[in-house]
């Protein structure tokens, strides 16, 4: 039988570069040429940038890590994470660990389904207008589908239509706005061209049978038929740490959550933290990243008040978390195919539909925001934080190779995390062992 494959590489963050490529290369199967990719000596090139977008200048880059430990659905995943800050993997990485310890993340995912909107003006009696799009439904949609029969034929395509009404922003003396939902099954997709091709594509139609006058015709990044849930069960006595109990950790999580379903200052926060380990992944993994942080942002308010994105809550002697948003993702399409190392961080993944991935995506959001609050709840989130601040001051002070473990530690011992100070540590140190080994 072959090897294994497990998300929990304990010691993974204490081996050299090297051995850490090499140990991902083995679990994962990795190509000679991916690995070249993953690390940068071969990725994205200028001329391929170029192919991308507009103006094209450069390539610019990000740290690419792995989330460690995660198992959702009872399955492990190694997670790709593209992020600038030093703290976000480590504490994907720590939450994940106790999470699998209680039995991983249960997550699920609705269908691939989005919406396209179609805004009517001038369509007269609104009550009229709404009737005969909604009795030519079969019609529009027939129309929709036409535009991308290869989609039709893999189960996906426009499924249904909607008609809302909506009152003019002026007030009374404004036209209402109608507007034409189309939901489209993407299968696989993300779908934003596809979904703006079925909206222009009905436009010449939905204005015959009202008689109005369509202006926009584009998805919507609020894809609340596309939401991912997970959730988590974790017993409080797992949660000592810190040298407090348990019930005093739990509890401040607890309260962590309360204050973010109070009050939308600190939900904003408290989502902020969710997104640090979505964003990540989604830029890893080539996702719209924008569309994901618009439609969270939209979702989290939609009873009227910005809300968080996950809850934590006490439950029978265990801490429960549950997060539920919108998550149009895709793995095929746009850059996906495009980007080498897009294509090393979906196959280290090993995520089979667009489901999956959104799926695994949820956990990590949950993941990075029990992180949070737990440190928040307890010891306060700078401990851990200025911990990892220190490596990236060491570095910007001019520490390399072993040095940069040895002067972080130093600043953090010092209880001052500034470059200034890295720089007189770096100096003392450097007289006292003036020829250490280098490394990477």
């Amino acid at each position: 039988m072959g090897e294994v494959f497990t998300s929990r590489l304990a010691g993974f963050h204490k081996k050299p570069l090297a051995d850490r490529l090499g140990a991902i290369a083995r679990v994962t199967h990795l190509s000679a040429a991916e690995m070249d990719d993953l690390r940068g000596d071969q990725g994205l090139t200028v001329e391929f940038a170029n192919q991308m977008i507009e103006n094209a200048v450069g390539v610019f880059s990000l740290s690419l890590g792995l989330g460690l430990n995660m198992q959702v659905n009872g399955r492990d995943y190694l997670v790709p994470m593209a992020v600038e800050e030093p703290s976000v993997i480590a504490a994907v990485t720590f939450a994940a660990k106790i999470v699998r310890e209680s039995g991983g993340f249960v997550a699920e995912a609705d269908d691939p389904i989005m919406i396209g909107q179609v805004q009517v003006t001038n369509f007269g009696d609104p009550t009229v207008a709404t009737k005969a799009l909604v009795s030519h439904k079969e019609q529009l949609l027939a129309v929709a589908n036409s535009f991308h029969p290869s989609m039709v034929a893999r189960g996906g395509g426009a499924r249904d239509i909607e008609v809302r009404v909506l009152p003019a922003p002026e007030g009374a003396r404004g036209e209402p706005l109608l507007v034409v939902h189309l939901l489209i099954d993407t299968q696989e997709a993300m779908g934003a061209n596809l979904i703006n091709t079925m909206c222009e594509g009905i436009a010449p139609l939905v204005e015959s049978l009202t008689g109005g006058k369509v202006f926009l015709r584009i998805l919507s990044n609020l894809a609340d038929r596309r939401l991912a849930r997970a959730t988590c069960r974790i017993p409080v006595t797992a949660l000592a740490d810190f040298d407090m109990s348990g019930e005093s950790i739990a509890e401040g999580i607890v309260q962590a959550s309360r204050f973010a379903q109070a009050d939308p200052y600190r939900a904003a926060t408290h989502n902020k933290g969710v997104m640090n380990g979505i964003d990540s992944m989604a830029i890893a993994t080539g996702q719209d990243w924008r569309a994901i942080e618009a439609g969270a942002h939209a979702f989290a308010c939609r009873d009227g008040q910005y809300r968080p994105l996950s809850t934590w809550t006490l439950e029978e002697a265990h801490l429960v978390g549950r997060i539920e948003l919108p998550l149009a993702l895709g793995i095929v399409g746009g850059p996906i195919k495009i980007h080498p190392q897009v294509q090393a961080a979906l196959k280290m993944l090993r995520v089979t539909s667009a489901r999956e991935l959104s799926m695994v995506m949820a956990a990590v959001g949950l993941a990075q925001n029990f992180a949070a609050v737990r440190a928040l709840g307890s010891v306060g989130i700078q401990k851990g934080h200025m911990a990892l601040h220190a490596r990236c001051v060491a570095v910007t002070a001019g520490a390399r190779g072993q040095w940069v473990e040895k002067v972080a530690d130093a600043l953090v011992t010092a209880g001052h995390v500034k470059v200034e100070k890295a720089r007189e540590i770096l100096a003392s140190m450097m007289r006292d062992e003036p020829s250490p080994v280098t490394g990477t």
